[in-house]
């Protein structure tokens, strides 16, 4: 029940945190630089939360299955500073989230075909005016292969404990500020340069409306080189999100 209360308290603090931040205290801010914020559908963060409580309790037996096996020695995980040289915990981070992009690039497109997204995707997708409620709330079935990879990734590769803990808040802060369903920074610029090789709030956005463009999770990379980048996506617009898509 512990993992349960520990992996549910960080969802609600930085999903509801962040909905608190764009909808309460820096609405009129972001109001005042041009982007329009519509009003949450309150039956679609109701959908999100619904489906991040199923997603929670598989990822907290992940997590007792993972320190139950770290106590008896069967990880690669280690807490000791010493074991390897200090550019290896840097290194080791990116590497991982490397994979994680490329295994959840795949593992998303391949929900997507038309018999699969019906079994495993498409509670994700019903709450087409994504927010931050949306960051976590993965169908059953999708969750456990999120997790797994987790699994896989502590058992083959050496990690240091506060490297994990670092690759988990960057899953979830990214995956939260993908799910905005607007774009927060100019197009602009070095804002711009990133877009091309980093996911964001826009690229993602574009992904709820086309369904078969943008299935990266941090990076563009496999979008670009396998054909399933929007090329024009960052002249794109979001369509109304204030239609109640439950319907």
């Amino acid at each position: 029940m512990s993992f349960i209360a520990i992996i549910l308290g960080r969802y609600l603090a930085i999903a509801g945190g962040t909905h608190y931040l764009i909808h309460t205290l820096c609405k009129q801010v972001l109001i005042d630089r041009g982007i329009r914020i519509q009003p949450p559908v309150w039956e679609s963060i109701h959908h999100d939360i619904k489906l991040s409580v199923y997603s929670t309790a598989i990822f907290a037996v992940a997590a007792a299955a993972i320190v139950m096996a770290f106590d008896r020695g069967g990880t690669c995980l280690y807490a000791n500073w010493d074991k390897y040289e200090l550019w290896y915990f840097g290194w080791s981070f990116w590497l991982v989230l490397a994979l994680q992009d490329t295994y959840f690039y795949f593992i998303h497109r391949l929900f997507h075909h038309p018999f699969l997204f019906e079994l495993f995707h498409r509670g994700h997708h019903l709450s087409r005016q994504t927010t931050a409620w949306t960051s976590f709330a993965f169908d059953p079935v999708e969750a456990i292969f999120q997790a797994l990879f987790i699994v896989a990734v502590v058992f083959t590769i050496p990690l240091h404990l506060a490297t994990v803990i670092a690759i988990i808040m960057t899953m979830t802060i990214w995956s939260v500020f993908n799910h905005l369903g607007f774009p927060l920074f100019p197009n602009f610029g070095y804002f711009r340069w990133c877009s091309q090789w980093a996911v964001g709030p826009l690229h993602h956005a574009v992904h709820h409306h086309k369904y078969s463009k943008h299935y990266g999770l941090y990076f563009t990379f496999w979008d670009k080189l396998l054909g399933t980048q929007d090329l024009n996506y960052n002249r794109a617009k979001i369509p109304d999100r204030s239609i109640n898509y439950l319907s």
